[in-house]
């Protein structure tokens, strides 16, 4: 039967035959579950990376011929053999079949650990309810490279050296139809690695040759670090997390084009949101002082380098703070979670060495464009086509003008300029914040000006929002609020040019589109 998720070639005929062999061998070829060993801590599964780093250290050192002495395989062997475990995992290597025994490796995605395979000794399970053994070795000549098994055996060095595992027991869990891609070298084509994650990141488990560079699953395993990074930084400074509605009944928050849909059993029109800001501002009016939400947010807009339709914002309101206070502790918690992560506050970007170690520069918009006597407009047009590509090393931009600051309020200085600052690092902006405008009489004469741009036809310009006007007529405390993205800061810290290389399923045109190339 032709399966049109498969290629038709010799490769995916034979695993498919391998496949129906190994029913009729075992009966269910995808069980339900297997029992892993808790040897390493009791409560917690034992994962072959925790095997290997817990007995790694029983490999003898090698002799100037490159093989340990007999006497000291002996001795770690005497201490290994006691040690009885049950393991599962993808099987990572070509099997090395030497007469009636042979030699594979199993790995969980990080780590790799040897099998060794003894004709004579080795049973294989029975998949079905009444369960039982088969022929073990049998079992073993119908695997593929990538195919899923658990094994229960004791540990054992070889010869060489190596930690291994002697198999008693082996039961196969689930089949790999499709041949794993190249385990020297990885998955180059970033097309393939971005629409087919998954591939991407059994590539890079695979992969022999280290260059330097992170694999796949190592640049997801730090975003994760440094979101939980970010997230035990506010509340230990007594933050709360909250959640805010994904679907809203105004695109407001921010200035951009929304996605919208229908809500069939309310008879109307939703947007995903394009930002939480005015609901977490509804939290300060009811009483919270220190709110944060690691945000979903969905921009109907271009695709490029550094724009996602969908990107997580990490967003937080801090009442009775202003924007000089949030400025200081947006320095304070990036440094910090570059340390944490990295080790360090040197990020190598590209070609730039980026120094987080070093007070942030803040540098007002209209003296960051020199000589200027124009209009917003033509300020804020200045500043993105000439200054903005500039700013490499973490650099503040503040003083935005009023007019394009909608939410923000005017400068005690200055009430042409808002209390607004941008950060920008390697060119790309990574944070936005300001001080909160509470006046829900001046935010309302803002609204009204927004409506007017957007009737002018201006899409992005926002909507009135009479609900949050509402809210702010039971008083909103002083506050500063921030928005950082994600997505962007992760680029940095992975040393990655492209989002879609941080996103683990980025938005792409479909596979007989054309191409739409990152602008």
């Amino acid at each position: 039967m032709s399966l049109p998720f498969l290629e038709e070639n010799d490769q995916t005929a034979a695993r498919r035959e391998h496949l129906e062999a190994l029913r009729h061998l075992v009966g269910n070829v995808y069980p339900n579950k297997f029992e892993r060993s808790e040897i390493i801590e009791l409560g917690r599964e034992d994962t072959i990376s925790a095997i290997v780093e817990k007995f790694r250290a029983f490999e003898p050192k090698v002799g100037s011929d490159g093989r340990p002495g007999a006497e000291e395989i002996e001795l770690a062997n005497q201490q290994l053999n006691q040690f009885n475990m049950r393991l599962a995992g993808r099987i990572a290597s070509p099997p090395r079949v030497m007469g009636k025994a042979a030699f594979v490796h199993l790995s969980d995605g990080v780590s790799r650990l040897q099998l060794y395979i003894r004709r004579s000794d080795v049973a294989g399970v029975r998949n079905d309810a009444g369960g039982g053994d088969v022929d073990g070795w049998s079992l073993f000549e119908l695997l593929d490279h990538g195919d899923f098994i658990g094994v229960a055996g004791y540990l054992f060095v070889t010869k060489t050296g190596e930690l291994s595992v002697h198999v008693q027991k082996l039961q196969f869990l689930a089949k790999a139809l499709l041949p794993l891609p190249d385990k020297m070298h990885g998955i180059h084509d970033p097309e393939i690695r971005q629409r087919q994650r998954y591939a991407d990141l059994i590539a890079g488990s695979l992969k022999l040759e280290k260059d330097g560079e992170l694999t796949p699953r190592e640049v997801f395993e730090l975003r994760s670090h440094a979101v939980r990074e970010m997230r035990r930084i506010l509340e230990d400074h007594g933050y709360i997390e909250v959640e805010t509605p994904m679907l809203t009944s105004l695109p407001t928050g921010a200035a951009a084009r929304p996605f919208k849909t229908h809500h069939n059993a309310l008879d109307i029109d939703l947007y995903a949101r394009i930002a939480p800001e005015l609901y977490l501002k509804r939290l300060l009016v009811g009483g919270f002082e220190k709110v944060f939400e690691l945000n979903r947010n969905f921009r109907n807009e271009g695709i490029s380098r550094v724009h996602n339709p969908e990107f997580t914002m990490l967003e937080f309101y801090w009442a009775y703070a202003d924007v000089n206070r949030m400025m200081d502790f947006c320095e304070e918690m990036l440094r910090a979670v570059v340390f944490t992560v990295l080790g360090h506050t040197h990020v190598r970007f590209g070609e730039h060495d980026l120094d987080f170690g070093q007070p942030f520069r803040r540098v007002k918009m209209r003296e960051s464009v020199g000589d200027f006597n124009g209009n917003y407009d033509q300020l804020l047009e200045q500043f993105e086509s000439h200054v903005e590509p500039t700013l490499i090393q973490p650099t503040f931009i503040t003083d935005y003008p009023k007019p394009i600051s909608p939410l923000s309020k005017a400068s005690p200085a200055d009430a042409s300029v808002a209390e607004r600052f941008e950060l920008f690092i390697s060119g790309a902006e990574i944070a936005n914040g300001f001080s909160e405008l509470n006046d829900p009489l001046e935010q309302f004469e803002r609204f009204k000006d927004q409506v007017k741009q957007r009737e002018r036809g201006d899409e992005e310009a926002m909507l009135m929002d009479e609900d949050y006007l509402r809210a702010l007529s039971y008083a909103m405390p002083p506050a500063a609020g921030i928005g950082i993205g994600i997505d962007r800061f992760v680029m940095l810290l992975t040393n990655k040019q492209s989002i879609r290389d941080v996103i683990l399923f980025p938005h792409m045109k479909p596979k007989n589109a054309a191409p739409q190339p990152e602008e």
